[in-house]
Order: C-alpha cells, then structure tokens, then sequence
C-alpha cells in the first residue's frame, strides 16, 4: 500500500486520504506508486461501467469537440435523449424529467416538489441517507449527520423502515397537510438493508389512500445496481418521483429526478433550476451508460451478484450478504468492519464500511467474473486477518 502524503490543501471533510489513484481499467484501480486495486466500491456506486469503458470514452470526447455547456435557457440532443431514454425506462409516458448535479441536489427538487403540492408535511426513514445539503439532510434520518446544523428545514417527520402500520399513524396525526413519503429502496448508508417484503406496496397503497406523493430515492439503486433497472420495480410499484444520480454518467457528475401525473406539473419556469444541470458532456455520457444497461445486462448483474454471494457466505466472520445484485452488505460476526477495509488495501482490493460490521460492495457493473473470483480470493484473505484480530484481542492473559 502507498504511503499517501497528506492533502493539505483540501479542507478535511473525509478524513485522511489513504490513496492517491492515477488510473484505472475496468474494475481495477492504479495508484500513484503503480500498486493495482480491486475496485469494489466504484466510487460509492458511481463508476457504473468501470474505468475507461469505450463508450464513455468515444461518447464525452465526441460531445466536447461541439458542445461543453448551453445554459439552461437552450436544451441540446443529449439531454433531449436522456430524458427520453428515462422516461421509457419508468414506462410512464406522461412523465417529465428535471436534470441536475447530484443525488443531494434531486432530493432537494423532490423536497420542493413536495411542497407546491400546498402541504407541508414529509414522512422520511429513520436511517435513511438523502444528502448532505441542509434540504436533503433534513430528509435524512441519521442523528448523528443532522445534529450539528439544526435547526433544519422544517416540517420533515420521521418513521421506522418497513414499518406500515406506524406511517399510517403518523399520516392520520395530520393528513390533510402531508404531502409526501420519501424513502429508499434498499437503506445504502446504513449498512445496505432492503425493504421489507411488501413494504413498498404499503407505501403506494398508503399515498393513494391520503393522496400523497411517493417518492423512491433511486440515487444508489437506480441505472441497474440491483439488476432491475430500478430497484423499485421488483416490488410492482410506481412512484410519483424518482430520484437518480450516482451511476447515471458512469463518472460524470449528473441527478436526474422523474415525476408523473401532477407531480409532472408542480415546477413552473422560475420555480427551480440549476446552472450545470442537463450538461450536454454528461448527458452524452449518460445517453452511453442508458444505451449498454439493457435488460440482458441487468440479468447478468444478478448472476454476477449471487457469485459474490454464494463465495462469501461461508466465511466463518461472515454472519450474511444481504442485498440484490451488485448492491451487497457483507454482515461481519463482529464489529470490525474499518479494519477490513484496512486490510483489504493491503491484499490489493478497495472497500467500504457503512458501520461497524458490514462491509459494502459496490463494484463496477461490468466487472467480469475472472475479476469476482479474484475478488473472493482477496476477501477471504481480509476476512482472515480480521478474525485473527478478534482472537488475539479474545485470548485470555497470560
């Protein structure tokens, strides 16, 4: 592992930087010391297609020799495309699309939203991750990220993952002034939890019932992730809003929210915008990831999901794997997830921890099955420093 030197320069809001990367191919990462990694975190579920993927390449270079930027006051093929594309892949054709930057910023659009229905009320997950700026952290159901910069935006309402039956207390508190539920698919920050069965159906069932909105951040789910072009289709739902962002550009930055029927109407010109959003180079890079995530290779990441699955399980520090496709929480016997993550620097192999026991894999959607089971080999060997950690630290003194 390369001894990174410190980032003086950046202001320190991740800590120490344990790599400097350089390049990359596929799913594999190179750092400054020419040292190659594994990456099965793809940039927090961001490089869909991996690095240096043909049709990124050939898309973004082509776009850039024509068009780098128009305002939001012009609109350009790529964006026209993408939102096309989008719209057909919802399947609701009376949908409209808004562009933006970020995951952050499509929840901030959705939370307005929200609002110009006249109400004021939202019902948020308890755990759940929606941003970081103060309108998505308002949605955020995590404690411990909000405390320091409350007061926040009022008006957000917090209930129990899966639970049904308490959301509907809490909407019978106040109906007439809820407007919206908000929740993700699988809870990704928190350790990747999967909604409960039928807890989706709830919720469409609940916002039908109260006539609010529902809307399913798709941001780390969405564009194929758990090998349904969205997550939320596995459960027979559709949402009023959608939103979108991380592997949508395979890299580049872009958020994308979608809404139907009257949630399609709410924004009116001077009601929202943002300066970068619908960028002709990301949407050409967007309009590329679209045309390769094809139903035969969202199949293929299931199966490409359940190798890492059936290699894994039987780990003895290994509890479970939980999650679809290639959105997988590795459930550790103890709390010792950050020394994994250590560890797996030091066996060539890049992780991440979501909390003290589960280790989060997101690799790159094209990563070959050659490339899994070398995956594999390394973990095994980072699960095997890890449990030879918690015998020393159990064995008694002598």
């Amino acid at each position: 592992m390369t001894n990174m030197p410190p980032a003086d320069d950046l202001m320190n809001t991740y800590g120490d930087f344990s790599l400097e990367l350089v390049s990359g191919e596929g799913a594999w990462l190179i750092d400054a010391e020419g040292h190659r990694y594994l990456d099965l975190l793809a940039g927090i579920a961001v490089a869909s297609l991996g690095q240096g993927h043909t049709a990124i390449i050939e898309a973004v270079t082509e776009q850039i020799r024509h068009l780098t930027h128009t305002s939001n006051f012009f609109t350009h093929r790529p964006e026209l495309d993408v939102a096309r594309l989008l719209i057909d892949r919802f399947g609701q054709n009376d949908a409209k699309v808004f562009f933006c930057n970020s995951g952050t910023e499509a929840n901030e659009a959705a939370l307005k939203l929200s609002r110009l229905t006249g109400k004021k009320r939202i019902l948020a997950a308890v755990s759940g991750f929606h941003g970081r700026t103060m309108g998505a952290l308002s949605l955020t159901g995590q404690p411990d990220k909000r405390a320091a910069f409350e007061p926040l935006v009022p008006g957000v309402e917090f209930y129990p993952y899966g639970d049904a039956r308490y959301l509907r207390a809490l909407i019978e508190v106040n109906p007439a002034d809820t407007a919206a539920i908000i929740l993700e698919p699988i809870q990704g920050e928190t350790g990747v939890i999967p909604a409960p069965a039928g807890f989706l159906r709830a919720v469409r069932e609940l916002c039908d019932e109260f006539g609010l909105l529902m809307i399913v951040d798709e941001v780390q789910t969405g564009v194929g992730r758990t090998g349904t072009f969205f997550a939320h289709s596995d459960d027979g739902v559709v949402p009023d809003v959608v939103t979108m962002a991380k592997g949508l550009a395979g890299g580049l930055p872009i958020g994308a929210v979608l809404a139907r029927g009257q949630a399609a109407t709410l924004f009116t010109p001077g009601s929202h915008g943002t300066t970068f959003g619908g960028n002709p180079v990301s949407c050409a890079a967007a309009r590329a990831v679209l045309s390769t995530i094809d139903s035969d290779f969202c199949h293929r990441i299931r199966v490409k999901g359940q190798r890492f699955i059936d290699g894994l399980s039987s780990h003895r520090v290994v509890s479970a794997v939980r999650g679809r496709g290639l959105m997988l929480g590795v459930v550790l016997t103890h709390a010792c997830a950050k020394q994994a993550v250590k560890s797996g620097l030091s066996h060539g192999v890049i992780l991440n921890a979501t909390s003290e026991d589960v280790v989060r894999l997101t690799p790159p959607l094209v990563i070959s099955d050659e490339d899994i089971d070398e995956a594999i080999t390394r973990l095994w060997a980072v699960f095997d420093d890890v449990d030879e950690g918690i015998t020393k630290r159990s064995a008694p003194a002598v």
